[in-house]
């Protein structure tokens, strides 16, 4: 009789050789993950952009940040940080303050709307990914949950 205790792996297709190689399992894990991102992405609030979203949920996480500071963070130039500040200042899901270490600069900070739009996105895009869990067995969610403690991983390093 079976040890309950031991959790069994599912029988899963035969991987060829070729497909175990790092280049070409990278090469299909590049192209899952990007078109799972952008899926993610799609299960938003609706009337921002991934952009604005990116700069609130910034802010969610490491609090108000001058406008350079989240260019920076983001990865883009100062003059397009500025545009989505403003846009998303014009839709009262953030507020400009004086920064009280530079009264010359300004801090950008969320709102409380701004902080329901995250948790929004978040929620949709956590059931949307729940949904598609909840479609596979134990066992396969047991393997993703393997798979993501890899990725954990390989990311970390």
């Amino acid at each position: 009789m079976p040890d309950p205790q031991v959790t069994t792996v599912p029988a899963l297709p035969p991987v060829g050789a070729a497909e175990c190689r790092p280049s070409g399992l990278a090469a299909e894990l590049r192209v899952l993950i990007l078109r799972s991102a952008r899926r993610l992405r799609a299960e938003h609030t609706a009337g921002i952009t991934d952009a604005q979203y990116a700069v609130l949920a910034v802010l969610s996480v490491h609090g108000p940040l001058t406008p350079g500071d989240l260019a920076e963070r983001e990865g883009v130039q100062p003059p397009s940080m500025t545009r989505t500040v403003a846009a998303l200042t014009e839709q009262g899901l953030v507020e400009r303050t004086a920064n009280p270490e530079d009264r010359r600069q300004v801090r950008v900070t969320l709102t409380d709307a701004g902080r329901a739009v995250v948790r929004e996105t978040r929620r949709r895009r956590d059931a949307w990914l729940a949904r598609r869990l909840a479609d596979l067995t134990p066992a396969e969610r047991e393997v993703v949950a393997q798979a993501t403690a890899i990725l954990t991983r390989i990311v970390a390093r």
